[in-house]
Formats: C-alpha cells, structure tokens, sequence
C-alpha cells in the first residue's frame, strides 16, 4: 500500500511549491472538496428515503446509487488544471468528476432526481450526464470510459489543438479488454490522453488481488511505453502534482500518461450494499485517512486558514449544495409527450 506518511510543515512547503499550488489553489481545492461531499451525503439521504425495507425500485431516485464518498481527492486533483473546453469522460460513479469539471449544481442535481431542469432533461439518471457546455460526459457501461476518451483526444489531435482528454474507471475496468486496446493506439499515436484509474481495492465486492497477477495497474501503461504512475489518492496535492506533469505533456504533444491512485469508498459499492466482503477495521483505518480532513489540517498547519476561514468555507458549500437539492426538488418531471423527444432521430 502506498499511502504516504504525513510531510514535515517544511516539507509541505516544499512539495506545494513544487507543484506551483498557491494559498489560493488549496482552499479552493478544500471548497471543491467539500461540496462533492455534501453533494453526494444529500443524495445519498433523499435517495434512503421510502426504501424501509430496501428497495431500489422505491423512493424518489430510483435504481441504482454509486457515491464516491471518500474519492474526493482523485477528481478534485486530477482535474484541477483542466479547461473548459478539455473532455473528461467518467464512469457509473460520475457525481464528483462531474462537480470537479465545472457542471452545474442545479442542473446535476435535477438530472439525479429525474426533472426536467437536469442535464438530459430528467432521462439519463446519475449514471448517463451528459454536459456539453463543460465537455463532461459518462456511462454505466464499465471500461467505456477509455476508448471513448480515445476518441476525443484523437479529435484533438487530429484538429491540432492544445486540448486534453481524460478517462476515469475503477480497477475494476481495467482488466477490460478496452483499457489494453486503448493504452495501445494511444500510444501508438502519441495522443493527448490522460486515464486516471481511481483504485479504490475492490471492482463491486471483489477484492483486486484475486483477480490480478501484478500488484498494480500502472505497471501495464509501462509495458505500452507510457508513463505510469501511482499516487496517494487520499492526497490531492499528491494527485494534482502528478495530474499537472500528465496534462502539460498532453498538451504539448507527447502523448498519453497513465495515472493510478490509490484511494477508497466510504460507503458501498451502490446504496443497499450490504458490504459483507470487507472489515468495520477496514473501513475505520481508511477513514481515519479522510483526504478532506486531511487538507484541512494542512490549511491549519500551513496557516492558510484558520477555523473561521474553513468554517465559512463549509457553509458556503453547504448552501450551494442544499439550494441545488431545493431546485431539484421543486422541478417539474418531464411531460408524458417528451418520452420519445431526443431518444430517435
């Protein structure tokens, strides 16, 4: 396991230097943070509600539910140097990518609860958004996300702009066949890919070291000849140093960079999960490597913040998640005539 100890403050010092983050970028890396939390704590509350006994098919969300609580760090850091007009491709655990790209609370919120207001007008759910105006986009279907992030950074290339691609998937999908194809015709063609495989220990409830010859995934990108790192996924300035080096080379025509963080889920693999295949000591150890709570001592011990500082911080994540949940709520479902509206040509 490659979790890194805590740095000296002298250290500290050093390792945000070394990745050009300023004061500035770290708190708002803290804000960004805490509203994928709260995000993903609000929708994980509304969609419990009506389901005693569980049912997915009760409630006001449902089917199925995958939250990313406890990945905050990995879509934060890896996305941070991203521009608007960069494509980020995710997977059926979308919410916290999707925040970190810039896609709008209220909509984002609206699509999860199947209104009209939301970004597919209510008809792809949480595991289908789709923003054009941020390039955001995902799929239930696990490895889609590698081949289709593919394509878009082909586009780039061909078209000869600085602008990057990225694809996130679990462990899980990639041992896809799609994750080797793709790793081979992009480097192939040097194209300006970025895949970030966010190592949270088990695909659903199978743990990774049943199903893999080699410890770690970033292994493979290097028998492609690609760069290949792992990363402390608990840690977004670790994430983020590494996330920046891959983009910055991307955008100057080198080719694509595999990145592995390791990282966890505090909750099941979906809402309902009875998670019987890993420990309460499990759990409680990874938890006590929380990345928020983690930057937030950071903040303190860098004396970037104080407590009045981050307190303000959480309120104002707060109340942007909680005026999204409202929006969301008070939306009208789509009309029965839409039904087939954007479905056929």
């Amino acid at each position: 396991m490659i979790i890194k100890p805590e740095p000296s403050l002298k250290d500290l010092y050093f390792l945000i230097d070394e990745a050009g983050l300023k004061q500035s970028d770290l708190l708002n890396m803290y804000k960004n943070m805490i509203t994928i939390r709260y995000f993903e704590e609000s929708i994980k509350k509304i969609y419990n509600e009506d389901k005693n006994p569980f049912n997915m098919a009760s409630g006001i969300i449902r089917g199925e539910m995958h939250l990313s609580i406890g990945q905050e760090a990995v879509a934060v850091g890896a996305l941070y140097d991203t521009r608007e007009e960069d494509v980020v491709i995710s997977t059926h655990r979308p919410h916290g990518h999707a925040i970190a790209k810039g896609v709008d609370l209220n909509k984002l919120a609206s699509e999860i609860l199947g209104k009209s207001t939301g970004l597919c007008r209510g008809k792809g759910g949480h595991m289908h958004l789709f923003d054009k105006t941020k390039n955001f986009a995902c799929s239930g279907i696990v490895g889609a996300s590698f081949p289709q992030a593919a394509g878009a950074a082909f586009s780039f290339k061909y078209l000869g702009k600085d602008n990057v691609a990225l694809a996130f998937a679990g462990e899980g999908a990639a041992n896809h066949g799609t994750f080797a194809e793709t790793l081979n015709i992009a480097s192939t063609w040097e194209l300006p890919l970025i895949i970030v495989i966010e190592d949270n220990k088990y695909a659903d409830s199978t743990p990774k070291s049943l199903v893999m010859p080699t410890v770690f995934h970033y292994q493979r990108g290097l028998a492609y000849n690609i760069p290949s790192y792992l990363v402390d996924g608990m840690d977004v300035i670790d994430v983020y140093s590494i996330s920046k080096k891959a983009i910055e080379r991307a955008r100057k025509g080198f080719g694509p960079t595999l990145i592995e963080a390791l990282t966890y889920r505090y909750v099941g693999h979906f809402e309902g999960d009875g998670e019987e295949y890993r420990s309460k000591e499990e759990v409680e150890f990874w938890s006590s490597l929380d990345p928020i709570r983690r930057l937030e001592n950071r903040l303190l011990r860098l004396n970037y913040a104080d407590n009045e500082i981050l307190t303000k911080l959480r309120e104002e994540a707060k109340k942007q998640v909680q005026n999204a949940i409202d929006f969301a709520i008070n939306s009208p479902y789509p009309q029965q005539e839409e039904a087939l509206m954007g479905v056929f040509a």
